[in-house]
């Protein structure tokens, strides 16, 4: 898939949500692609002549391919959780944090479109695809924070935003920018494989080198899941809505030709 003239790898996979505690936790399945990717997953299904991959427990979290597309499936356990204390523990999620900049917490949906799609232009990165980070980054909060100490919509680390020339994080269209301009860094690094570059977002570059890949914590492999859960659901409904206009349009025409009969 073409984001803005950009090849984006592994844009259809995913990896496992673990549901539940050692206690409760089953083995995960690695399922190894003929194109050479791997996925992992919780489990799978055959379902009208498609292999669905369950991403979690439930089953309305999946990816799906034809059976010919499939190589092996094998059972593997669970990946361990990082140490509680590691230095290259995953960030958290954002939470909500009390500031002085509450009335730009909660942008306006039409500016935060128009912002992410001048940020999407100017680093060749599908805006839709930013709107995914934000979504899982801060739920579209200006001043979120999370326990680490991330801030703002795309939650940047305060080292890594003064890196990217970001003053302040609370301000949109300054952490759009650098947050932006950061994944997109990330994607040049990792030759555009999309699930690399997001869990090197959420855990950091050292972590996905030391790992040679996704790092084994369950956040962050549910963390690139989500993103790309999400970017999928963008672009199919994006892909469809299209569609719909183009039938339109179409049938508008078609409806007007006849007319003039």
């Amino acid at each position: 898939m073409r984001l803005h003239g950009r090849k984006i790898r592994a844009v259809l996979l995913a990896v496992a949500v673990f549901a539940g505690g050692a206690s409760t936790s089953r083995a995960a399945e690695r399922v190894t692609l003929r194109n050479g990717f791997v996925q992992l997953c919780h489990h799978h299904a055959q379902v009208e002549g498609r292999v669905r991959l369950y991403l979690t427990a439930g089953e309305d979290n999946y990816i799906e391919f034809a059976p010919e597309e499939i190589a092996t499936v094998e059972l593997v356990p669970d990946p361990p959780d990082p140490p509680a204390e590691s230095a290259t523990a995953p960030t958290p999620n954002a939470a909500p944090a009390a500031t002085v900049h509450a009335a730009r917490a909660r942008l306006n949906p039409a500016d935060l479109h128009e912002m992410l799609t001048r940020a999407g232009r100017a680093h060749h990165l599908d805006v839709d695809l930013l709107a995914s980070v934000v979504k899982a980054e801060s739920g579209g909060n200006a001043e979120a924070v999370s326990r680490a100490g991330a801030q703002g919509l795309m939650q940047l680390m305060p080292q890594t935003a003064a890196e990217l020339g970001v003053e302040d994080s609370f301000a949109p269209e300054d952490n759009v920018r650098g947050g932006s301009a950061y994944l997109d860094a990330l994607l040049t690094r990792y030759n555009d494989n999309l699930a690399l570059a997001l869990a090197a977002y959420n855990a950091g570059p050292a972590a996905v080198d030391k790992y040679h890949g996704i790092p084994p914590y369950a956040e962050t492999r549910a963390y690139v899941a989500r993103v790309i859960h999400e970017f999928n659901r963008r672009v199919l409904a994006r892909e469809a809505e299209a569609r719909r206009a183009s039938q339109s349009t179409a049938k508008a025409a078609a409806g007007a030709q006849a007319t003039n009969r």
